[in-house]
């Protein structure tokens, strides 16, 4: 038995190594910045903020890889954010209307310059890369004429609550050590933060045994049982101290069900529906796509609407946590989200890519730079060093391709 599973884990590291590498880099770089940060990289506190500072860019990640799996790029993400908060910023600071406007606005704004850049590139058949390299340019320009090249702020506390507002105390707190001194404060935990880790690792542990049935009733290949529950153990390990941290510091995040609800309906889309297929055949095999019946300009269309939409839903969460709009906001964003889905394991000719991965890849990027900031790294350094590793995993494609026989 042993052996078999040696077998397996050395199957699973060395076929799949695209995607198993994301995994293994991203737990050693967590190792290599707590050991250097003496332990503060997973600092309860420090998690949570990881997320609160990062949920924009995991937010726009999810349409980045459907973009790139297509087999286009969106250059124009920063300044789409910038344009779609600075119109929410208007409506509601200087405007004074209900906050719930301006993220409704915010996401329209996204939903129609979507719509406005899948025109070009599906129907008129220009470049993904030129329309958004133009759309760039295009919507930061708007941004500034917007706010009048002054920056907006504050925004109302229940607009500010999208991104920093916490769910806390619904079940009670339970006491882990008491305050020392006079104005000592207890330290809790938040019961309902821990009762939502629970739920999280059940509905795991139920889907995957699900599926591991179905592959089986199907006649198809699954690991050993041994391996399975190996697998399962470790990441409803990694949830539980997820969920332990975000309780022991402030609660669950109001963020967090925006970007959960989003993780759960995207992997639906891609791995469930009819567009997700489609999106994957057109970026795998244009030609056989077209064979095929796929109508590829609606297709495309598609998932530039839907790359729209969510850098809607990012910028009222940035604006959110930013507590105002200024016109250079967003600049250099789409290097993190495109970052995120080369690095997740995304082919830079389409056709490739996971939910799973570009989140992965989004979470390396953050805890790189959060690591960097924590020891105090100059700026000009981590874009340097986020750079190489851009370059590195686009690299590590393209070995990939060759490994496989399939370089062009």
């Amino acid at each position: 038995m042993k052996n078999n599973v040696f077998v397996e884990v050395k199957d699973l590291l060395t076929q799949n190594l695209r995607t198993s590498g994301i995994y293994i880099a991203f737990v050693a770089i967590i190792l290599i910045f707590t050991i250097f940060t003496g332990g503060t990289l997973l600092s309860p506190e420090n998690v949570t903020n990881i997320l609160l500072q990062n949920a924009h860019i995991l937010i726009m990640a999810l349409g980045m890889i459907l973009v790139i799996v297509g087999g286009h790029i969106d250059l124009s993400v920063g300044s789409v954010l910038a344009f779609a908060s600075a119109v929410s910023a208007v409506l509601v600071i200087r405007m004074d209307m209900p906050w719930w406007v301006g993220v409704i606005a915010a996401i329209v704004v996204g939903i129609v310059v979507g719509a406005w850049q899948g025109f070009w590139v599906a129907f008129v058949g220009i470049p993904a890369f030129i329309v958004t390299l133009a759309g760039m340019l295009l919507f930061r320009g708007l941004t500034y004429l917007v706010l009048d090249n002054v920056s907006l702020s504050p925004f109302p506390t229940d607009y500010r609550n999208v991104a920093s507002g916490f769910l806390d105390g619904l079940f009670g707190e339970i006491v882990v050590s008491e305050g020392q001194g006079l104005k000592g404060v207890a330290q809790t935990v938040d019961i309902f933060t821990l009762i939502i880790g629970v739920v999280a690792v059940v509905g795991l542990v139920v889907s995957s045994l699900r599926n591991r049935r179905t592959r089986q009733s199907y006649g198809q290949a699954v690991e050993s049982m041994f391996l399975f529950v190996l697998k399962l153990v470790a990441v409803s390990a990694v949830l539980l101290a997820f969920a332990w941290a975000l309780a022991y510091n402030r609660g669950f995040p109001w963020v967090l069900i925006i970007v959960a609800i989003l993780i759960l309906a995207y992997n639906v889309v891609t791995n469930r529906t009819v567009f997700g297929r489609h999106v994957y055949s057109v970026g795998g095999n244009l030609a056989a796509a077209r064979l095929s019946g796929v109508n590829v300009k609606s297709v495309n269309f598609w998932i530039f609407v839907n790359m729209g939409f969510l850098t809607g839903i990012a910028a009222a969460v940035f604006s959110s946590r930013s507590n105002g709009a200024q016109p250079g906001m967003g600049n250099m964003f789409e290097l993190d989200v495109i970052a995120a889905c080369f690095i997740g394991g995304a082919s830079t000719m389409g056709g490739v890519g996971r939910v799973g991965g570009a989140l992965v890849g989004g979470l390396v990027m953050a805890v790189i730079t959060n690591g960097m900031q924590l020891l105090g790294v100059p700026q000009s350094w981590q874009l340097i060093i986020k750079g190489l590793v851009l370059l590195l995993a686009v690299a590590f494609d393209v070995y990939n391709k060759r490994r496989a026989g399939t370089a062009r």
